[in-house]
């Protein structure tokens, strides 16, 4: 009989040892790194859960980074704008001070406060977060604004603000000081009073007259130019009667003169004296009311209307809006009279409308909307071809959003918009649209730098695009669309924020411009004029710097930057929560138990003991005790 023997290696029992072994070694494993296995293979029926789970995690690692480097722009930008805050405040204040004492270079305090802030506004816009810069919108490689000296002195090719305000000022009072008003006797008894140009954007408008001088026939304002007169017809005018003149000054404000009669010795200031001659002369209270009105008018001209033409000369460097000015036009009324607000669209002869006028089906297009003329009912963008110029208008103003009315004055209209670059105006009836003024389609605007279209500028009558030639003081991106989404980050799977700004908002940019004016601006030391021209400009700077209804405020833009934070914020909140979540099904599926482990362990130890102690007594065995 034979006996094979006992081979180990290949045995049922050598075997269950080795996988004894092999159990133990991946427990101690996973004892000492805390996971299942060191490969997906190993890790379960679970994995695919881990996997996806990681995925997330990830994408929440991203978005965290993402928001935290958004903060960081957004903290440094909220920093900047709670800057131009204090910096308006602290000019505001100033501008608001009534001491109007001058130094030596012809500006108060106030003012040079003024242009010290206006260096730390640029140099606040000027922020950058890296190699970013903050208020350049889209162009993030772009310094914001151009360098505060550069903005106002010029460079060696390019003009500066100075210059620009200096050219206007000269094209609004004219060569003779009298804000391009013409001043004459006709007869002597009479004055009169006519603007030089029609359709001229320089110097003073004339926009109403009134009057309670005894016996005085006063004619107008009318005509084209715009004039007026008073005669006296021989009459002396009573102790306190009074002429008054509205007139309007390019920054759209509204001054009066007012002319009382007097028959005080010596005449009170603001009045003309009535003759006390014997026998009377009314004649010489005429020429007294000639000389009155002339030094009335030199003093609005060289005081509000220089204040006046600073702030204009603001709005024309720094801002987008400009206007369409049509040639002066007439209408069918007999004798014919320039066209008004009042001039119907059509209409027939002799009557107040314009020739040729619009029909029911004709249309004019504002910016890609279309305003159809109709017989009558006119509803939404629709106009009845009987209704009046000022309606038409309207209707476009409405559309542009422009913030300054469009006007007809001396038979003159004016279309104005804050966004030159948009504005485009065309009519399937050129004809009646040349009847307005008109004649080249599409009807743009002169495009922004505004500069004084001819020299010498006291005589000049136009607005043409300096461009070319002025410094352009915004350097950063100013696209379509609104500053907040030239930057936007994705910060969760389905919410994204916006938190970009450019130095061209429009708060920014009205914060700007007037402490550039007041900041700039400078006069005689001892001029006859020059504390009301500072005083003047104080009023509209503080009114300037003093946000109105509807205006954008700094206030504003800090908010939605706010919101953005609080969006990011709620998203992180989210996603810390989804993150605990995400990794306890990690953990659930890849991660092991110590003490379950352990006490594997100790039973895999106790099995094998037991397969040692059998494998020992087996191998032992002799054929003396297996019989």
């Amino acid at each position: 009989m034979s006996i094979s023997s006992i081979n180990y290696s290949s045995s049922v029992l050598g075997s269950q040892i080795r996988n004894i072994n092999q159990q133990l070694t991946d427990l101690s494993t996973q004892l000492s790194t805390g996971k299942l296995s060191q490969n997906y293979s190993g890790m379960g029926t679970n994995e695919g859960f881990a996997i996806a789970s990681r995925a997330q995690l990830s994408n929440i690692s991203a978005y965290t980074d993402t928001i935290t480097n958004v903060n960081v722009n957004i903290n440094l930008a909220n920093t900047a704008l709670q800057a131009l805050t204090t910096i308006r405040n602290t000019v505001q204040t100033g501008s608001a001070n009534t001491a109007q004492d001058l130094n030596v270079n012809g500006q108060t305090i106030a003012q040079n406060t003024a242009a010290a802030q206006f260096g730390s506004m640029v140099g606040v816009l000027n922020t950058q977060s890296g190699n970013r810069y903050l208020f350049s919108g889209t162009a993030v490689n772009t310094q914001s604004v151009a360098d505060a000296g550069d903005i106002i002195n010029g460079t060696t090719t390019q003009a500066g603000f100075k210059t620009v305000m200096a050219e206007r000022q000269a094209a609004d009072l004219g060569a003779n000081g009298m804000g391009r008003l013409v001043q004459m006797q006709p007869t002597p008894s009479s004055v009169q009073v006519s603007e030089d140009v029609a359709g001229s954007p320089f110097g003073l408008k004339i926009k109403a007259v009134s009057s309670t001088l005894t016996g005085a026939t006063v004619t107008g304002p009318s005509g084209s130019p715009v004039s007026f007169s008073v005669d006296l017809n021989g009459n002396n005018p009573s102790n306190g009667d009074k002429l008054s003149i509205q007139f309007t000054l390019p920054d759209g404000t509204t001054e009066q003169i007012d002319l009382t009669a007097s028959s005080a010795t010596p005449t009170p200031l603001g009045s003309f004296a009535i003759d006390a001659s014997v026998p009377v002369n009314p004649n010489n209270t005429a020429a007294n009311l000639n000389t009155a009105l002339n030094t009335a008018i030199k003093k609005l001209s060289n005081t509000s209307l220089v204040a006046a033409s600073a702030v204009t000369a603001g709005d024309n460097f720094f801002n987008t809006a400009s206007s369409a000015i049509g040639t002066p036009k007439t209408n069918q009324a007999a004798p014919a009279a320039p066209i008004s607000g009042a001039t119907a669209l059509s209409g027939t002869s002799p009557s107040d409308s314009i020739s040729p006028g619009f029909a029911a089906g004709d249309t004019i297009t504002v910016n890609g909307t279309t305003l159809s003329f109709v017989a009558s009912g006119a509803t939404g963008n629709q106009i009845n071809v009987t209704d009046s110029i000022q309606t038409l208008l309207s209707k476009i103003d409405a559309i542009t959003g422009t913030s300054k009315p469009s006007t007809v004055h001396g038979g003159a209209i004016t279309i104005n918009t804050d966004d030159a670059a948009s504005l485009s105006i065309t009519s399937s009836n050129p004809a009646a649209l040349g009847s307005l003024g008109f004649s080249a389609t599409p009807v743009t605007a002169t495009q922004p730098p505004l500069r004084v279209g001819s020299s010498p500028a006291s005589s000049a009558t136009t607005l043409v695009n300096g461009s070319a030639t002025t410094v352009k003081w915004y350097l950063g991106n100013d696209g379509p669309g609104s500053a907040r989404s030239t930057a936007v980050a994705r910060v969760d799977d389905s919410v994204t924020v916006q938190y970009g700004a450019q130095a061209d908002e429009d708060a920014i940019r009205r914060q700007l411009q007037a402490i550039a004016v007041f900041g700039t601006f400078s006069t005689s030391p001892t001029g006859q004029y020059s504390g009301g021209q500072v005083s003047a400009l104080s009023l509209r700077v503080t009114q300037a710097l003093t946000s109105q209804p509807g205006q954008q405020r700094i206030e504003d833009i800090q908010t939605d930057i706010a919101m953005a934070q609080n969006t990011m914020k709620d998203a992180s909140t989210r996603q810390t929560q989804a993150k605990a979540q995400l990794q306890s099904i990690v953990d659930q599926a890849e991660s092991a138990s110590p003490d379950q482990v352990a006490s594997e362990i100790l039973a895999l130890q106790n099995a094998l003991q037991a397969s040692y102690q059998v494998t020992s007594n087996l191998a032992q065995l002799s054929l003396v005790k297996f019989l």
